[in-house]
């Protein structure tokens, strides 16, 4: 290479990154989001309120902390690259979000137009949050071990299930007749026998998260071992394989996309027998909590506990799709999140 090209190719390698600088700072769109919450901040504390609601003063300083923040990673975007880079990409996002902010705390606050105490602002969610973060932190804390628990046990039993009956037709003779009868019940059929019949209302309110995990989890890991090519299982006996290897190094790591598969689709069966056992049996957890605050029309505890679920389900949810991605490196399609 000549010393002329070097130069050039040096000089590109270091205005490069200027030019993108350059290029992302020509979008305003954080500074308009920025500029979204800090009005919307003003409209919650300079409107006046159809009746006294607590911690509107500290919703409005929050809303403008938030936009002096996206300010902030504005103009260090250089040395906040990464965070700005997200932040950027979601920026209409965070201007719908405080436009809807804004719309709700018009309705119910500001004009009366949403009837209280059913829908309270966004202050009274805050409120709830303050005043109630103890029961609520022990109440993600039950829903978070009752959850990992059955789903744990229903996968297990599922993916040991499907795999005896994809793999043995003497196994499957009586597996398959089982799944497709009894699979398709909803778990949430059985409360009122499981949580009479089992000795506490977390071993009850376990087994129905793990049968509503077991059944979709079961019959992907039977289709992804049927699914199977044969040659690879020729290929394998070829070269002095014998069933066990065939079953370890062959059938289970060419089932593993189906299996997670078939974990996406128990989680989202067992996160909701999991609230539905929670509010009618189960005497801990979020759905416990969302009982208990209809039951006393805290409104605000309620709307609360509903954000909380939202962030916390897909976060689990999102964790799971992080695990796969680490177990099946390379493999890309199937499920996206």
């Amino acid at each position: 290479m000549s010393n002329h090209s070097a130069i050039e190719t040096i000089s590109t390698a270091e205005i490069s990154p200027i030019k993108r600088a350059s290029t992302l700072s020509a979008n305003p769109e954080l500074i308009y989001a920025a500029g979204a919450w800090a009005v919307s901040g003003v409209i919650t504390l300079l409107w006046p309120n159809t009746q006294e609601f607590e911690r509107t003063t500290d919703l409005a300083v929050l809303q403008w902390i938030f936009a002096a923040l996206l300010l902030v990673v504005h103009v260090f975007r250089g040395q906040l690259a990464g965070l700005f880079r997200k932040l950027h990409y979601n920026a209409w996002r965070l201007v719908a979000l405080a436009v809807l902010l804004s719309i709700w705390q018009v309705a119910s606050a500001k004009l009366g137009l949403w009837p209280q105490p059913y829908f309270p602002p966004p202050q009274g969610v805050l409120d709830a949050y303050i005043k109630d973060y103890v029961r609520l932190a022990d109440s993600i804390r039950a829903s978070l071990i009752l959850l990992f628990f059955g789903v744990g046990l229903g996968a297990l039993a599922g993916f040991l299930t499907g795999l005896s009956t994809g793999w043995s037709p003497r196994v499957g003779y009586w597996t398959i007749p089982f799944l497709r009868l009894f699979g398709p019940v909803p778990a949430t059929a059985l409360i009122p026998i499981v949580l009479f019949v089992f000795p506490t209302s977390f071993s009850g309110g376990a087994f129905l998260v793990a049968l509503a995990t077991w059944f979709p989890v079961a019959v992907l890991t039977w289709s992804g071992v049927s699914s199977v090519d044969s040659s690879y299982y020729d290929v394998a006996r070829t070269l002095g394989a014998k069933e066990r290897f065939l079953l370890l190094k062959v059938a289970i790591p060419a089932t593993l996309p189906h299996l997670f598969v078939g974990l996406f689709m128990a989680l989202g069966g067992a996160i909701s027998v999991l609230v539905v056992a929670e509010m009618l049996g189960v005497k801990a957890g979020l759905g416990f909590y969302l009982d208990w605050a209809q039951g006393w029309a805290a409104y605000g505890h309620l709307y609360g506990a509903l954000i909380v679920m939202a962030v916390l389900f897909s976060g689990v949810t999102t964790l799971l799709f992080f695990v796969r991605d680490r177990v099946l490196v390379g493999q890309s399609g199937g499920v996206q999140w």
